[in-house]
């Protein structure tokens, strides 16, 4: 592929609308704090955006010593605004168990999860609410969300109890989006796993499943210089692991082949073909038992 990758990343960047500066520090103010079975549990609400409060979770490990690798979890959709980022310490029926909190605070990995807007703690308006009123204002919802997810990334890496350069991201289904998303834009990101959401904007659109998304997901003039796969070429050479359902409706098989296809050869042609792999499965859109165990053997071999 013959591109030169930071004037992608900043092209990328540009899409998602009118964004606060990232110069602008990050604050954050702790609420609570509470010790469970495996982790300490910390009540944040960080000042992300300087445009509204961003409330947050983070675990750290009891069985280990700082500083730790951490790991940014981004939470799902699934119709439920109510849950946000609980996901990371309560799960979601679509997900195994333990939840997430419990099952990287047993490998000494520490966590952190937001609510993005219309989510959790910031669900006081709808997403198609939020959606339009942002696009009057020149903003994007996608943009704005993943602008969080992006400062939150700068929270983490200044924590002292965290280490800086063993930083991963994790999500589901909309949190799997987000995490191809912020690991193409921002190379800080060791290790990316993404789960029942790797899609190919060109199937969706083959296969009339548009609907299946929230208003959140699109973003203006993205299909004019981008693909799926061209976005997820921004990871390389870091290690991405994939794993889909051959029967989501959110991920056509057909776009799973292309973008196979593709990041294979993105990554042979890097040197690391096997910091690439794209695992199917012949379920919906859930994470397996047998999902669960590839993404926590892929952490601990990569962060």
């Amino acid at each position: 592929m013959n591109w030169d990758p930071e004037t992608e990343r900043r092209l990328l960047y540009s899409l998602l609308g009118d964004l606060p500066e990232r110069e602008r520090p990050v604050r954050c103010r702790v609420v609570a704090t509470e010790e469970r079975r495996c982790y300490r549990l910390e009540h944040l609400v960080l000042d992300l955006n300087g445009l509204e409060d961003v409330p947050a979770l983070l675990t750290l490990p009891l069985e280990a010593s700082p500083p730790y690798p951490g790991v940014l979890y981004n939470h799902s959709h699934g119709g439920d605004y109510r849950i946000g980022k609980r996901e990371l310490i309560e799960g979601r029926e679509y997900m195994q168990t333990p939840p997430y909190a419990e099952a990287l605070a047993a490998r000494g990995v520490a966590a952190l999860s937001i609510d993005h807007w219309c989510f959790g703690e910031r669900s006081g308006k709808t997403e198609s609410e939020t959606f339009k009123e942002m696009l009057w204002h020149g903003r994007v919802l996608w943009g704005m969300m993943v602008y969080d997810s992006l400062r939150a990334i700068d929270y983490l890496s200044s924590r002292p109890d965290i280490a800086s350069g063993r930083i991963g991201t994790v999500g589901m289904s909309m949190g799997s989006t987000m995490a191809w998303w912020l690991a193409a834009l921002d190379k800080r990101i060791r290790v990316c796993v993404d789960i029942c959401c790797m899609t190919d904007f060109h199937a969706l659109i083959e296969s009339r499943g548009l609907d299946l998304h929230g208003v959140y997901y699109y973003v203006p003039n993205l299909l004019k210089h981008f693909t799926t796969a061209r976005i997820n070429a921004l990871i390389a050479p870091r290690p991405h692991l994939s794993l889909v359902g051959n029967k989501d409706l959110l991920t056509p098989p057909a776009g799973l082949d292309r973008i196979d296809e593709s990041l294979r050869k993105v990554y042979t042609e890097a040197g690391v073909p096997e910091h690439w792999a794209m695992i199917r499965y012949d379920v919906g859109h859930l994470e397996t038992a047998a999902m669960r165990a590839r993404v926590l053997e892929f952490l601990e071999r990569h962060l």
